[in-house]
Formats: structure tokens, sequence, C-alpha cells
């Protein structure tokens, strides 16, 4: 099996490649600006499986920066399914749970109407769509609070502060599920496998670490397995204003991708462990 990835430096796509023997494009050998460009290069790829691991993440920066947001994350990635469509090839892309407005504490389901706060979620949805409408084989995976050794994320951010400061104010109403890129990555491999042995089921499917919590209880499980000593308190968000609103309730009903290709939601608590241990942390 071939797998072409589009987003080599990303967490997940640095995952992909430090799991399986795929083919990862770089920005500069594939701008997801540039749609034109991506889908020049499907239209001649002899990869039996595409996955999107690209996209523009800066949440509040694309508040700001709306045309390009709209274009990496909406109009690229349709562009790109639909020529893997007219290729016959399965388009796995990964999107976010900002595509929801976070309100309520039931988990979000596949099926739940997506209504976004913000342009980055309002981006991720029109790419949702897009790709859900190209007319091919495709598979939607929304993630959560990615985090690895890889890149800018909360588990390196918070290491760097818990040394830095004694004390801590961290949002604690804000419940999702923290999901290591590591396990993001194996499932998508499982996906594109799947899909290139003729039984995968297109879709949208959610996928996030189990057991959900706020970002403090996600701090301080950090602190505790690394045994750094922090005065951790927790804040509304209301006392953190951003930007860009970030939804309250990111709780994921994962079921729908167990039951079609059984894959279970991952603890994230196993998968900050091996994090830890790989940035020499325990």
């Amino acid at each position: 099996m071939k797998v072409l990835v589009f987003g080599k430096t990303g967490q997940v796509a640095t995952e992909l490649q430090r799991q399986a023997a795929v083919v990862a494009l770089s920005r500069d050998e594939a701008d997801l600006s540039d749609p034109a460009a991506c889908t020049k290069i499907i239209a001649s790829t002899d990869a039996d499986v595409i996955i999107n691991a690209a996209a523009y993440t800066a949440v509040d920066r694309a508040e700001d920066d709306e045309d390009t947001a709209a274009l990496v994350n909406g109009v690229a990635p349709t562009a790109m399914a639909k020529a893997a469509a007219a290729r016959g090839i399965a388009f796995l892309h990964i999107s976010s749970d900002y595509v929801f407005d976070g309100s309520g504490t039931r988990p979000w389901t596949t099926g739940d109407t997506a209504a976004p706060l913000g342009v980055y979620g309002r981006t991720k949805l029109q790419g949702d769509i897009g790709v859900a409408n190209a007319g091919g084989r495709y598979a939607i995976l929304r993630t959560s609070w990615v985090f690895s050794i890889h890149g800018a994320n909360f588990v390196k951010t918070i290491l760097r502060l818990g040394k830095e400061r004694d004390a801590l104010s961290i949002v604690n109403d804000q419940i999702g599920g923290p999901t290591p890129a590591a396990d993001i990555a194996t499932t998508l491999l499982t996906m594109a496998k799947a899909f290139h042995n003729g039984e995968g089921t297109s879709g949208i499917y959610h996928y996030a670490g189990t057991p959900d919590v706020s970002w403090e209880d996600f701090a301080r499980e950090i602190f505790t397995q690394a045994k750094v000593t922090v005065d951790l308190s927790g804040i509304p968000t209301s006392d953190y204003p951003t930007p860009a609103d970030r939804p309250l309730n990111s709780r994921f009903d994962c079921s729908a991708l167990e039951q079609a290709f059984g894959i279970a939601r991952p603890d994230w608590r196993l998968g900050l462990q091996r994090v830890l241990q790989d940035l020499g942390e325990i």
C-alpha cells in the first residue's frame, strides 16, 4: 500500500512517517494555499491512499486572515478530494472539534449539526463539507487537543511554564479529550489499509483520547507524571480572553469509528507517558 501524505512537518504527519514508509510532502513541495498545484500532484500520483494532514491551525490569527484559512482548510481539501475521486483514490482528511459551538455537556456525535464559533472552525467545516461531497471514497477524522514530542503543543508549553514559574492558572471549563498524535497516525494507517483492501466505509468519524478532562486536569496530569511541582489553579475561559472563542464542550462520541473500523478511544494518559519519556522528562 502506497500512502501519500500532505503536511510533512506537522505532528500527525511526523508520526505517520515514524510508523510507516509513507511519502510525505512538505509545504515547499505541496502548498495548500495553491490548490491547483496540490491537485496536479494527485492527478499524477501512484499512491493508493491520500492522507491530508496539512491545515491552517493558527486559531487566533485566522480571525484576521480568513481568506488564507479558507483557502488552506476549505478550498484546497475540497479540490484535492475531487482530484482523488477522479482517480479512484481514497482521501483521508483530518478535521477538528472546532466545527461545533461547544454548547451543552453531551459528547458530540458525527450526526450533530456543526456550528463553528470562529473562522478556524468555519473553514474546517468548509473542508469537511467539500470532502464529503467530492464524490469519492473518503474519511473525515475529527480530533481534538493533539499532542506529541513534535512542534508546539500544550504538553510542551506547560512543561516549559512549569519549570519557569511557581504558580499557574489554567482554564478549567473547557472539556475535551487530549489525543496523542501517535495514536491519530496509527488510526489513519488502519483506516488507509481498510480502504486499500476495499473494506473502508466513507463518512465522518470522531476520534479523541479518554477520559475527557479540562485543560487544568490535563496540566495536572502532565506535572504529576513529570514530577514537576507547581501551584496550579483553575480559571474560567472568561478570565483568559483570546481573539477567537474556544468551544467549552469538545467531548466526542467516537462510537462510529469503533463500529466501522474497530478502533477504540486511546487512554491519553498512556500516550502522555510515552511522550514524556521521549522528551526525557521521566
